[in-house]
C-alpha cells in the first residue's frame, strides 16, 4: 500500500498521469472561481499539510521502490501558496530520498506568485521545481470579473512573466466558452493577446462544463448563454487565429473538447486553423467526439 494520505477527489493535469501525486496542501487557497467545482467539497477546505507529514510521506515512499519515481506533482490546487522556505524543504526531501526524480511540478495561482520574487522562484527552480500549471482561463478583464477569478490581464501576465524570468516552464490553460455568446469574441481576442504576450512553453484549452449544475456560476454571471458546438469551434478558431507565438506546444485534447488538436504554434497554426475550419464547415467529415464521450 502506498503510504500517502489522499483526500478525495484528487486532481492532476492530464500530462501528470504517470507522476507521483504528492499532497503538500489540501484544496485551493482561493476557491472562489464560480466555474470550478474541483475543491468545493467540505473535506477539501484549504489547509497546508504539516512539514513532518510531508517529509514522512517522502521517506516512506523511498522504501516503496522510490528509486523508480521519475516525476512528482505537488498537489492540491496550489502548492505555491506555501512559503518559499517550506517548498525548498519539500524539494530537498525529494532530492535526498527520491533521487531518480527528474521533474517536479505544481498547479499555481497568479495571486500567490505575486508573493514570490523572481529570485525566490529561481531558487525553487534550482531546487527542482521546473514546471508550473497556471489556469489563466481568459485574458478579458470583464470575463474574469464575472467568473470571480480574482485576477485580470495584467496580474496574470505578471505572474507568467515571473515564472518565465525564473526559468520555470509554464503550461497555461484557457477555457473555451467561458464568456458565453455575448463575450465570446472579446474572450477569444483578449486571451490570444495574453498568450502572445507571455509566449508560454505549453498551452491548452478545455470546454466550460458544469457536472454539478450552473447555479453557482449564474449567481455572478446571470446573463451568460452557452455556446453550442459550432460556437465553441468558431471561438477556438478565432483564438488560434489571433495568436502570434514562436514555439508553444498546443493541445486541445482534454475530454471536454469536441475536436482534439495537437501542434506547435506558430509552426502548425495554418494546419490547426484548417482542421477547425473544416470541422465548422462540414462537421460530419471531422473526427469530432460524440457527446457521450465528452466530460471531465
Amino acid at each position: 500500500m502506498i503510504p500517502i494520505r489522499y483526500i478525495e477527489p484528487v486532481y492532476r493535469p492530464p500530462s501528470e498521469a504517470r507522476s507521483l501525486i504528492l499532497p503538500v496542501t489540501d484544496g485551493c487557497s482561493w476557491n472562489r472561481c464560480t466555474f470550478c467545482e474541483m475543491y468545493t467539497a467540505a473535506q477539501k477546505a484549504f489547509r497546508p499539510r504539516g512539514q513532518a507529514e510531508i517529509a514522512g510521506t517522502i521517506r516512506a515512499l523511498a522504501g516503496h521502490d522510490g528509486g523508480r519515481i521519475r516525476r512528482v506533482f505537488l498537489a492540491d490546487g496550489d502548492a505555491l501558496a506555501l512559503s518559499t522556505r517550506r517548498l525548498l524543504a519539500v524539494l530537498a526531501e525529494i532530492r535526498e530520498h527520491l533521487p531518480a526524480v527528474r521533474r517536479v511540478s505544481s498547479y499555481c495561482l497568479a495571486r500567490n506568485l505575486r508573493r514570490k520574487s523572481v529570485a525566490e522562484l529561481g531558487e525553487l527552480r534550482d531546487a527542482g521545481l521546473t514546471l508550473a500549471y497556471l489556469g489563466a482561463e481568459s485574458g478579458d478583464d470583464e470575463v474574469l470579473r464575472l467568473v470571480n477569478k480574482g485576477e485580470d490581464f495584467a496580474s496574470t501576465r505578471d505572474a507568467l512573466d515571473r515564472l518565465g524570468a525564473a526559468g520555470i516552464t509554464r503550461s497555461v490553460m484557457i477555457i473555451n466558452g467561458l464568456g458565453g455568446r455575448t463575450l465570446s469574441a472579446r474572450h477569444a481576442d483578449a486571451s490570444a493577446r495574453l498568450i502572445s504576450a507571455v509566449q508560454p512553453e505549453y498551452l491548452s484549452t478545455l470546454v466550460l462544463s458544469f457536472p454539478a449544475g450552473q447555479a453557482r456560476f449564474r449567481k455572478e454571471f446571470p446573463h451568460w448563454q452557452p455556446l453550442d458546438r459550432d460556437g465553441l469551434l468558431r471561438e477556438l478558431e478565432r483564438f488560434i487565429a489571433g495568436l502570434d507565438l514562436r514555439r508553444t506546444v498546443f493541445r486541445s485534447d482534454h475530454a471536454s473538447n469536441w475536436l482534439a488538436l495537437k501542434g506547435t504554434l506558430g509552426a502548425d497554426k495554418t494546419r490547426l486553423q484548417g482542421e477547425l475550419q473544416r470541422a465548422i464547415a462540414d462537421p460530419g467529415s471531422a473526427p469530432l467526439r460524440p457527446d457521450w464521450a465528452r466530460g471531465l
